[in-house]
């Protein structure tokens, strides 16, 4: 499908490289193939040269996931969260840990900008509900965008973070440098944010697993493209000893997001939230120690379950001892958002005229036949 190799945009994705992935995509391979999830961003690029705190240059923005879209906004979903390395920031998890839900859009932005963020989740919400009286508790994640943008210079503002809401819409995803992650890096090329999905059959019925990153991490010695040291390869061919051993002591974050539809409590999200960290690990991280590493996991099915009635509540779920193929779904669909993220991206000049190169794709495709790892598109 055209949808599985290029982003709305054009750009291509992981596939089209002739990258070999296992399972099934959903119609647009990405985290709204499920049914009721909505993506927005907002996307900053402003400026260039030196650095000028609280002027720029600018290279940064937000996301926004909507898990039962603008029209069920109010309804809770089933979660779990879990931390693999813990130098980040995910606002509302110890609601989620406790209560094994939330009840808001998931926002992404860099580091600094959480706050204004977090604001216009609540803004978002009044306007959009009708809350009056009550409490939120949004959750919004975090990753590092200061290499490349004026991150003390706080230029996402409340209006950024309700044009990310505002757009959120079904189907095909754009990739790359977009809204949270536009100014972020992984495995020292242009990164950022990515997504991909996965089709399992449970009953009689087909349920969607779909992930999003904001990927900003690991070194380019680590990365790995199915099962081939791709990284290592290409630091042969073009960085220098002394500046490999600079880029190995740098780290960076991930935020994964992953939905679905398939019936289940929080304590087996829990058991796919964990899953993830096999998802990122396939493309080569190590979960370094300055690293935010910090997945959510939400079920979409189940809404009655959330009605705050008098009356005994009910759900149903995937049995525990059948949820193997989930787990396949959760490592496969990440691994490919990530790859995707990597991918669909270009080359960008940044504060202080720092220049990150995108993946080569030539060069990739070349180290893949060479060991014999690319398919036909």
């Amino acid at each position: 499908m055209d949808e599985w190799l290029e982003t709305p945009s054009r750009r291509k994705r992981a596939r089209a490289l002739g990258i070999p992935f296992e399972g099934t995509p959903g119609n647009y391979n990405a985290i709204t193939d499920v049914p009721g999830v909505e993506v927005g961003y907002c996307t900053i690029i402003e400026g260039g040269g030196q650095r000028v705190v609280g002027e720029g240059p600018v290279r940064t923005g937000v996301t926004a996931i909507l898990p039962r879209g603008r029209d069920q906004a109010a309804i809770p979903v089933f979660a779990a969260n879990f931390r693999l390395n813990g130098n980040g920031e995910l606002t509302g998890s110890h609601w989620i840990d406790e209560a094994g839900r939330f009840d808001s859009p998931v926002a992404l932005t860099n580091t600094h900008a959480v706050g204004r963020v977090h604001s216009a989740v609540i803004r978002w919400m009044i306007r959009t509900t009708g809350m009056a009286g009550q409490w939120a508790l949004p959750v919004v994640g975090e990753t590092y965008d200061g290499y490349l943008n004026d991150i003390n210079g706080f230029h996402v503002t409340e209006h950024h973070a309700l044009e990310a809401l505002d757009s959120a819409a079904v189907g095909a995803v754009d990739e790359g440098s977009v809204g949270g992650g536009t100014g972020m890096i992984c495995y020292g090329f242009k990164g950022g944010s990515g997504t991909a999905s996965r089709q399992v059959s449970f009953g009689g019925e087909t349920f969607t697993v779909g992930a999003f990153v904001q990927a900003n991490f690991g070194h380019l010695s680590q990365l790995t493209i199915a099962g081939v040291p791709v990284g290592k390869l290409l630091e042969k061919r073009r960085v220098s000893e002394q500046e490999a051993a600079k880029q190995r002591e740098e780290s960076g974050s991930i935020i994964v997001v992953l939905g679905t539809d398939a019936p289940l409590l929080p304590h087996q999200l829990d058991r796919l939230a964990r899953r993830i960290a096999l998802g990122v690990g396939r493309s080569g991280s190590i979960a370094g120690h300055g690293s935010g590493d910090i997945f959510l996991a939400f079920s979409t099915a189940n809404p009655s379950a959330h009605d705050s009635s008098e009356v005994l509540a009910s759900a149903g779920f995937i049995p525990i001892d059948r949820m193997n193929p989930m787990f396949d779904a959760v490592i496969q669909s990440v691994d490919e958002a990530v790859l995707n993220a990597l991918v669909a991206n270009e080359s960008m000049t940044g504060a202080d005229d720092h220049v990150i190169e995108a993946l080569p794709h030539d060069e990739v495709r070349d180290i893949l036949e060479s060991h014999g790892r690319l398919v036909d598109v």
